[in-house]
């Protein structure tokens, strides 16, 4: 019973209600010795360590997907029990979060939150007693260890994007400590980086490079994955944010340490771009390439407008395909593409929908407006392309007929975009291949005004901007004549080969090493169907951007957001950037959606005003856990 009372007391050093232990031991048994008896047992602990991670396809969960600026819901709620409510998580988004109670709390748990320090404490129950289980080799036993002590970094990793400074639980408290030892700090910033970054490293020392039972272990830890999600630390930390921010110069703890260093280190880019390339390489030797749609597997006819489209969505919701280096098993992805669906063919009878599509997860204008033309260049920046006259309206032609129905109105904004606006949205008049139609020559289109089949037919279950997530719908996906929608599940992408392409290009070029960039954010915009950067922009009205650190800084970011729209990394990468204030603070507006006339539609309205404060950069800490532990101080702002 000795290790079951001190995991107690390391449940209170910040708060935490220990009654709740007992729901995660394996099969409810109330002693932790009893589950390292035998390797059965042990497994189940295991298992319980895995638990913590987040389902990062529920939105409901995932701080990335709404808590930013990208999608927008129906408001004000609605209360008729067959009316869909939005996740309480959106009010962030709305500006309503709070340090009383704090949506998505991962510090102490609640609110759609896992408390990731539970999650630590069970990973350190099972590295301090592993040893025990006496019916295991030891390759398996290093194995299990290994997958541990990630899941360990990557659950004090977690916490440290959220909230900064955070404490690190290295070990469970022993039954003898007193009150004075457990009330812990937090600890630097740079401090905690170090510590993940090097747990990290131990931890892929045994870990496979990859999962060969497909059956079985798929979305358990590798190597491979430790190497991607430490690039990913090292990135965020050698970001403004954290590097050299002077905004955090009083953020600083009853012993007088600074928990942000104020100094700006260059040589942490230089260590985000090593470790970007590790993870690359090691990926690469172990067959990771960008996906690429085969047509043939499945005797699809396509022309190579629809086949880039298919080589975008697919690499996102094909299961584990070349180019996830990451997928969570654990994410609801289900329910996610049913809310991102839009209704698309003619012979569906709405009042029949049991299992009905609900078409409200709606991307914002301004996403809209972020893809490039395409020539692979912003709208504002390419000559050749009417940047002023862009809500004004346009007939569809049949060079247009793979991304808009011919012969349909529909805003300028929507013609002569690059490749993945026309995977990644859905809009009126838009062409969306798949979902039970593999004819690209007769595919459906989206029809989104009022009255139409994808349009506002009830007060809830609509797009409020006019636009929706095709994105993250599989193009197998089918809405059946009896009214139910059939799902293809897969893993959600956590990290994703382009993604560490990108961040490996940023850190190039934040380290001084610009032209070498230029490989891997074209290896990304080759697969996406648009020129280089170099051809790309020496057709724009700013031609010398691309020569420059702070000019190739803005093309990498708006590239970064485009390619990783909608999978819950722009919301991170604003705040790393430290751009939330400006770019968050921007009206969210869509298209008119109650009208059902073409002009009337057609028109740009704001849906809401955010707010996003400095002091949004930082989640706050739940008031209740300051006042028991006096040790700890709030985030900044709060």
């Amino acid at each position: 019973m000795k290790i079951y009372k001190s995991f107690f007391i390391a449940l209170s050093f910040l708060g935490l209600n220990a009654c709740n232990y007992l729901d995660v031991v394996p099969d409810n048994v109330a002693t932790v010795d009893y589950a390292f008896r035998m390797r059965s047992q042990a497994e189940k602990y295991l298992f319980t360590c895995y638990s913590y991670l987040p389902e990062y396809g529920n939105w409901g969960s995932n701080p990335g997907l709404l808590t930013g600026d990208e999608i927008w819901l129906f408001y004000p709620y609605q209360t008729a029990p067959d009316v869909s409510r939005p996740p309480e998580v959106w009010e962030v988004a709305r500006g309503n979060q709070t340090m009383l109670n704090p949506y998505l709390d991962y510090w102490d748990g609640g609110n759609g939150g896992k408390s990731m320090f539970q999650a630590i404490r069970d990973c350190n129950t099972f590295l301090e007693n592993i040893h025990l289980v006496p019916d295991m080799d030891e390759p398996e036993k290093k194995r299990w260890i290994a997958e541990v002590k990630f899941l360990k970094a990557y659950y004090h990793w977690f916490l440290f994007r959220m909230y900064g400074p955070i404490p690190i639980v290295d070990a469970n408290f022993p039954i003898s400590s007193t009150p004075e030892q457990v009330q812990v700090y937090r600890e630097p910033a740079d401090s905690v980086v170090n510590y993940i970054v090097r747990l990290l490293d131990t931890a892929a020392m045994d870990l496979p490079p990859l999962i060969l039972d497909q059956v079985s272990e798929m979305g358990r830890i590798t190597s491979t994955i430790a190497k991607a999600v430490k690039a990913k630390v090292l990135i965020t930390a050698a970001s403004p944010l954290f590097n050299g921010n002077a905004d955090y110069a009083n953020f600083v703890d009853n012993r007088g340490i600074h928990l942000v260093n104020t100094t700006f280190d260059p040589s942490k880019w230089e260590r985000a771009a090593a470790a970007c390339k590790e993870a690359i390489d090691l990926l690469h030797e172990n067959g990771a390439k960008l996906y690429r749609f085969n047509p043939a597997v499945n005797t699809y006819d396509l022309g190579p407008e629809m086949q880039t489209q298919m080589d975008i969505r697919n690499a996102v919701t094909e299961k584990w395909n070349s180019e996830i280096v990451w997928g969570s098993n654990n994410s609801m992805v289900g329910s996610l593409q049913r809310y991102s669906q839009a209704i698309i063919d003619p012979s569906s009878n709405l009042s029949s929908l049991t299992q009905r599509p609900k078409k409200e997860y709606a991307p914002s204008m301004k996403i809209a407006e972020m893809f490039y033309t395409e020539n692979g260049l912003p709208i504002d920046a390419d000559p050749t392309w009417d940047y002023e006259r862009r809500y004004e309206l346009d007939t569809a032609t049949a060079d247009d007929k793979y991304y808009i129905k011919q012969n349909y109105v529909t805003a300028k904004l929507h013609f002569d975009r690059e490749p993945r606006f026309y995977a990644d949205l859905g809009f009126d008049g838009g062409i969306w291949y798949g979902q039970g139609n593999f004819d690209q020559e007769e595919a459906w289109h989206v029809e989104g005004k009022l009255g139409q089949i994808s349009g506002r037919s009830r007060s809830d279950e609509h797009s409020v901007t006019g636009y929706f997530t095709k994105k993250l719908v599989h193009f197998l996906n089918v809405l059946q004549t009896s009214g139910s929608y059939t799902v293809q599940t897969y893993p959600f992408p956590v990290i994703r080969l382009a993604d560490l392409y990108l961040y490996y290009a940023e850190a190039l070029n934040e380290a001084g090493r610009t032209t070498e960039a230029f490989e891997w954010i074209n290896r990304v915009r080759e697969r996406a169907g648009i020129p280089g950067v170099e051809e790309s922009w020496s057709m724009s009205t700013t031609p010398g951007k691309i020569h420059s650190i702070e000019g190739f800084r803005e093309i990498i970011q708006q590239e970064r957001l485009i390619e990783m729209a909608l999978e819950g990394t722009r919301y991170w990468d604003l705040l790393r950037w430290k751009k939330a204030e400006s770019v968050i603070n921007q009206p969210v507006r869509g298209w008119d959606v109650g009208q059902s006339e073409t002009l009337l539609y057609y028109q740009p309205v704001v849906l809401f005003n955010q707010t996003f404060k400095k002091k949004n950069y930082l989640w706050p800490i739940q008031e209740n856990s300051l006042i028991k532990n006096s040790n700890l101080v709030q985030n900044p702002g709060w």
